[in-house]
């Protein structure tokens, strides 16, 4: 069993101070107080720990060794100390986001490059996922809160949201995309049903739920049996194999804006009402934010730029 801490304390002021005397005025305890707590630190060590020699305190073997334990903690929890006193009056210390992971490469190192600009004492640590990797990661602490996808209907969140706040941060039009060659090849303007079902497909995962959500959305159906091609976790490299003829996938247009306007890229609308996908901020309800995580998550606000595709949720 560890000694009272408090006592410890006092043993190692009095070995800083090198006098009891000085050690009761910096813990701002009497001198009886202080000697008390010493003899039953030695007490429970069973061992001297100074010794007393001309109104001066020696330290012993054993005061030498236990000062040598306990130095590098006092002092890193001093210096913790004064920089949790400190984040209360300037963001500092480290934060842990989440973000999905084309987000998180697009927009997440210049959000952290331009808050540091301003509040260099912030550190970063982010992990890209989707909603089955970061919602479990909230809600075990382990990320002080995430950005995370809300794409309607495609299957990727699930479970109970009670734990969390939720906050929608920004919306993206999500379109069925291909190269202009496949369009003018297979697609040639028809856009029935019976046009679709038998095209190449590119998905991001096994179940292909992006592609399976947008034939929900446009055409009412819930079940469609696709010619997936190819199944791929990168939204660039689903963007790649588009351009190079391999079938039809769906992307948010704000990827894609380029290749829409030279016409490298098709993009598929069915529907009048776009589909949407919503990064919402998710975080443990009734979370009290600290001063670092409020000013941070107001400048993710600030420096979202509204593109073709990509608009700040209201």
């Amino acid at each position: 069993m560890l000694p009272d801490f408090n006592r410890l304390k006092v043993f190692y002021y009095i070995f800083i101070e090198k006098s009891s005397t000085a050690a009761a005025r910096k813990l701002n305890i009497t001198q009886s107080g202080v000697s008390q707590h010493l003899q039953k630190l030695e007490f429970e060590l069973n061992s001297a720990l100074f010794t007393r020699a001309h109104r001066q305190l020696v330290p012993t073997e054993a005061g030498l060794r236990l000062f040598k334990i306990l130095k590098p903690f006092m002092e890193e929890l001093e210096t913790g100390i004064k920089n949790i006193k400190k984040a209360q009056k300037k963001p500092s210390g480290h934060l842990r986001i989440g973000s999905p992971v084309e987000f998180g490469k697009m927009h997440m190192p210049a959000i952290f490059a331009s808050f540091r600009a301003q509040f260099p004492d912030v550190t970063f640590f982010l992990k890209l996922g989707d909603p089955d990797t970061l919602l479990p990661m909230v809600s075990r602490g382990d990320l002080d809160f995430a950005y995370i996808d809300m794409f309607p209907n495609a299957g990727q969140i699930i479970g109970d949201f009670t734990p969390y706040t939720i906050e929608p941060i920004l919306k993206e039009e999500l379109v069925l995309a291909c190269s202009r060659d496949y369009y003018h090849k297979n697609i040639k303007g028809g856009h029935l049903l019976e046009h679709f079902v038998n095209q190449t497909y590119i998905a991001y995962k096994p179940n292909a739920s992006a592609l399976l959500s947008w034939f929900k959305f446009n055409f009412g159906i819930s079940s469609i049996q696709l010619n997936v091609v190819l199944t791929i976790d990168s939204v660039q490299a689903a963007i790649g194999a588009i351009s190079h003829h391999l079938g039809l996938g769906v992307i948010v247009t704000h990827l894609i804006s380029e290749e829409i306007n030279n016409g490298s890229i098709v993009p598929i609308r069915i529907a009048s009402k776009k589909v949407v996908n919503k990064i919402a901020l998710f975080q443990l309800a009734n979370k009290k934010l600290t001063l670092s995580e409020a000013m941070f998550q107001a400048h993710v606000r600030k420096e979202i730029h509204p593109s073709e595709g990509l608009i700040q949720a209201p």
